[in-house]
């Protein structure tokens, strides 16, 4: 460099693209600090309308939120008992017949079933199965062997119940069919050959075919090739019963007294 040059002052470039020099505080940038609108301009310089524009720079108000949770619906879990009762189940069986009850539905069709109801207090499912077909039916019958058990779910005055229901393949004793339960509309024979077209539910059609195996073993080797029935303790805990009761048409009394429910489904 030569006497006569002078060094050139050096330009400091910010760090960033767009920083601004050193200055009077922009106006735009301080009306967005006081949570104003920050005006946009158009070619000519004029302020341009913006869409959408808060009132008053202010932010829009949040809706107020609920901190309650939604309802939830209590669970329950209910156990039940029921049997398959045979007539005739030492004999052919095309003369084998078994103890149907017959339900109506919210549409009006007759939905059949096995009878079952709930476990009480100090009973086993194999003396409930006993009582609820007495009670049910109208007639007697004794415990052979399990058929199995089905459970599901259903909501019902306002709870969500799990319930569980065991299942016996029982011989008629004695009595004659009756339809005095206010849970059932309808009791009958239906001939074992026809249980699977009558039975409403998919699961007890499936209960059916089990017994029918069992029979057969019946026959053929004896009562001693039935498999043992599983352990069964009498319950030490009352339960909540789901009842679904139905009242004949031209009843004019209160109900009948009844300590057990049924439920709703199979």
């Amino acid at each position: 460099m030569s006497d006569g040059e002078q060094a050139k002052p050096r330009r400091r470039r910010g760090r960033r693209r767009g920083r601004r020099a050193a200055g009077p505080p922009d106006t735009a940038k301080a009306q967005h600090n006081n949570n104003s609108p920050v005006p946009e301009k158009t070619a000519d310089g004029r302020p341009a309308e913006r869409k959408n524009p808060v009132p008053d720079g202010r932010p829009k108000p949040h809706k107020p939120r609920n901190g309650r949770r939604p309802d939830r619906l209590r669970t329950v879990h209910e156990t039940s008992a029921g049997g398959l009762v045979i007539d005739g189940i030492d004999g052919p069986k095309d003369s084998q017949v078994a103890a149907l009850i017959g339900r109506i539905d919210r549409r009006g069709r007759m939905l059949w079933s096995l009878p079952k109801g709930h476990i009480e207090l100090g009973e086993t499912a194999e003396q409930t199965a006993i009582r609820e077909v007495a009670e049910e039916t109208g007639i007697q019958g004794s415990v052979l062997a399990a058929l199995g058990s089905i459970d599901y779910w259903f909501v019902t005055e306002g709870r969500r119940v799990h319930k569980t229901v065991h299942h016996y393949l029982m011989r008629f004793l004695g009595g004659e069919l009756s339809d005095e339960d206010v849970e059932v509309s309808e009791v009958a024979w239906v001939p074992l050959r026809e249980l699977p077209s009558r039975l409403a539910y998919a699961d007890e059609r499936k209960l059916a075919e089990v017994a029918d195996e069992l029979i057969d073993k019946l026959h053929n080797d004896g009562p001693s090739a039935l498999p043992p029935l599983p352990q069964s303790s009498p319950r030490r805990r009352a339960q909540t019963h789901s009842h679904a009761r139905n009242r004949r048409t031209g009843d004019t009394g209160p109900p009948k007294p009844r300590t057990n429910g049924c439920g709703q489904g199979p």
